[in-house]
């Protein structure tokens, strides 16, 4: 039973040099028919694929969601609200920038239901949010987050990113110092991957992008997992940190390898044991929508080897790792059967570990985990 869903607003006042996600510049584009057809694929979606009577986590992303205006971000929520229902003790999370909320806009949110923020911070040092193409500043960070909390949010977590173009560990670690003196639930701490389509990937294929040496960012990821650990502030995922009770539950339901809705312009969801991926061109988006058809751009029915293989190089991506008792129960084998070799083979190289019911990485298998995840793959 679906307990999660997706929401995508592919709008951007401004497009980072490194983002990949589905987005277009927001000047210009139809907006207000896009939330109308949003509302209407969240109602195809639920009737096609029946969801539990509450959700357990709405988690809004982008693109950019607060770049709506004020009665576009109203009526979002609203859409929301009249098609799912949450539980009492669910997580609705809203994806934001610093800068870019108004107090007005804060309190829609809150006023909605909304009881998580994510934001997307990536460095405290100036300098380097303008060469990643960011528009906000260090300043903004604390002026937004203090708003946030004034009209009273309290699960509020941000993103940073290390491996930055000429980042040196002095910049991260005041960074991670800056980032937890603000004393926040949750944070999340990624490498720079650059991906194609990017500015980044065509600077680098001009041999114009500097980034640092692959064993400082290694140190970098380490600084991270220390400073955190020290800050009580558990790892509960590769890249995720976070007091107890305070884990990402959105998150999780991706790491559990469990179903969700996917709406929105280029969502990816996993309904009926399919993996779903929606138009991206907003137009492409709308116009089934218009007729009311579900706007799929690719349907892949999940295989079972496929389903076990995800269960493993996504759950691996916990600190906990996989339950071998889940595994069986849920695919009536045993997981040592399944994934002999690749298991065998990564506990020898330090990579993995068993403990009592579960498989997890090792502090070393952190450091290599799409090593790892490779082996479960046509293994």
């Amino acid at each position: 039973m679906i307990q999660s869903a997706y929401i995508h607003i592919p709008f951007c006042e401004h497009i980072c040099h490194y983002c990949d996600f589905n987005k277009v510049f927001l000047q210009g584009q139809p907006v207000d028919e896009y939330l109308k057809m949003m509302k209407k694929e969240m109602q195809l979606q639920v009737k096609t694929y029946p969801s539990a009577p509450e959700l357990e986590t709405i988690f809004v992303g982008g693109g950019t969601p607060t770049s709506l205006n004020e009665t576009q971000l109203q009526y979002l929520c609203d859409s929301i609200t009249e098609t799912f229902t949450l539980k009492k003790d669910g997580e609705y999370t809203f994806e934001a920038n610093p800068g870019e909320l108004s107090r007005e806009k804060l309190e829609i949110l809150y006023q909605s239901g909304v009881n998580r923020l994510s934001f997307g911070v990536q460095s405290f040092t100036d300098d380097l949010l303008k060469r990643i193409g960011r528009t906000h500043r260090a300043a903004d960070v604390y002026e937004t987050i203090e708003k946030a909390q004034s009209v009273g949010f309290t699960n509020i977590s941000i993103d940073l990113i290390y491996g930055l173009p000429g980042q040196t560990m002095e910049d991260f670690t005041d960074t991670l110092d800056k980032a937890l003196a603000l004393d926040l639930p949750h944070y999340s701490s990624y490498s720079l991957i650059v991906e194609p389509k990017t500015v980044f990937y065509n600077l680098m294929q001009k041999g114009k992008l500097h980034l640092p040496p692959q064993d400082l960012e290694a140190s970098m990821y380490e600084k991270l997992m220390e400073t955190m650990e020290k800050h009580n502030l558990h790892q509960y995922e590769i890249s995720n940190f976070a007091r107890t009770g305070f884990e990402s539950r959105h998150n999780l339901t991706y790491w559990n390898n469990e179903e969700y809705y996917g709406i929105g312009a280029g969502a990816h969801g996993y309904t009926g044991g399919n993996r779903i991926a929606n138009h991206g061109p907003v137009k492409k988006y709308m116009t089934p929508l218009q007729a009311n058809e579900l706007p799929v751009l690719e349907t892949h029915v999940v295989p079972l080897n496929e389903k076990m293989e995800e269960e493993m190089f996504l759950g691996l991506r916990k600190t906990a790792g996989v339950s071998m008792q889940h595994f069986k129960d849920k695919f009536f084998v045993e997981m040592t059967e399944v994934f002999a070799k690749p298991i065998e083979e990564q506990t020898r190289h330090g990579l993995l570990v068993q403990e009592n019911d579960f498989i997890r990485l090792t502090e070393k298998g952190k450091l290599l985990g799409n090593e790892v995840f490779q082996a479960f793959l046509n293994s």
